[in-house]
């Protein structure tokens, strides 16, 4: 009988050796071993500080309701910190991606929210996360908002914050989430910007998943490789159908049912531009490398004789 090991949705877990709140102080002027007045000593060590109680309580609402497409490890050594994974939605520009947050609860919560860094790589895939890791939310309080938008310390939780960026931040049209965009006259002009927006989003989250592949963040190693294991064929399937025009990026619930189609080089397509025949644009070039490297770390492109990868094709200039 073969044992299977199954990922939970939420489970604690010892090492947090590269968090990143384990080397970035919550405070400038104070760490997350910071003194507190109620249980008289280190309010995330001492068991009865109202920072610990409410800490525990925490863990018990994840536990019991995080989404399918949300998980979660909590570290034995660091109470105060967490690590979270969000499953890009279909019919959206992350589907199918995963999106690692590294969250820390402060000294003296839930009086302030907890801090939330987004792992990035250097990459800016949303108006509201940062190539630095900034998440800019206002149940964070990091981006005015109305009152009821607020952190609010008797109310809000960390499950609220994680289906909120899922939600909200995550979206299918995430080109107007930037303030300003879309409130002038003139909706054909946003939503052709809107689409070049989610087309190079999918571009960005691809190279996010090869970042991923190539260094996962620890404690989820085996998740990382599993799911792009599982939905490699759907993931190349959407490249080549928006690469080719048979869909929009983000459209449709599901790109399951498409089967990867044939194309011609990119220096052999035409197209035609007020009666001429033109050069595909070669502009796209970076993205053919990148969807080529996705090939191949996937497994699921074929190396010829002399052990390149085949030729692959970008997304339309």
């Amino acid at each position: 009988i073969q044992e299977i090991d199954i990922f939970h949705q939420f489970d604690v877990v010892s090492d947090s050796s590269d968090h990143h709140y384990l080397v970035n102080n919550i405070d400038n002027d104070s760490s997350s071993s910071k003194k507190t007045k109620d249980g008289g000593g280190d309010s995330l060590t001492n068991i009865s500080s109202g920072v610990y109680k409410k800490i525990m309580q925490e863990w018990k609402i994840l536990e019991k309701h995080l989404p399918d497409s949300i998980y979660v490890r909590a570290h034995e050594n660091r109470i105060d910190l967490l690590r979270a994974v969000i499953i890009g939605v279909a019919g959206t520009p992350y589907h199918d991606g995963l999106y690692f947050f590294d969250i820390a609860f402060p000294p003296d919560y839930p009086a302030r929210p907890p801090l939330v860094y987004y792992r990035s790589f250097g990459l800016r895939i949303n108006p509201n996360l940062y190539a630095n890791g900034r998440v800019c939310l206002s149940l964070l309080n990091t981006w005015p908002g109305r009152k009821s938008e607020k952190w609010n310390s008797s109310e809000s939780t960390v499950l609220q914050v994680l289906v909120s960026i899922q939600a909200l931040v995550l979206n299918e049209k995430p080109y107007y989430n930037e303030p300003g965009n879309g409130v002038l006259p003139g909706r054909a002009i946003w939503e052709k910007k809107s689409n070049a927006y989610s087309e190079n989003v999918f571009f960005l989250s691809c190279k996010t998943m090869l970042f991923l592949l190539r260094r996962p963040p620890k404690n989820f190693e085996g998740f990382v490789a599993s799911h792009f294991r599982e939905k490699a064929s759907v993931i190349l399937s959407a490249c080549n159908a928006y690469i080719n025009g048979q869909t929009r990026v983000g459209n449709g619930a599901s790109l399951g049912n498409f089967v990867e189609p044939s194309v011609q080089p990119v220096e052999m397509k035409t197209r035609s531009f007020k009666g001429k025949a033109v050069i595909q644009s070669k502009k796209s070039g970076f993205a053919r490398t990148v969807f080529a490297k996705l090939k191949r770390v996937l497994g699921l492109k074929k190396m010829n004789k002399s052990g390149k990868s085949g030729h692959v094709t970008g997304i339309r200039g």
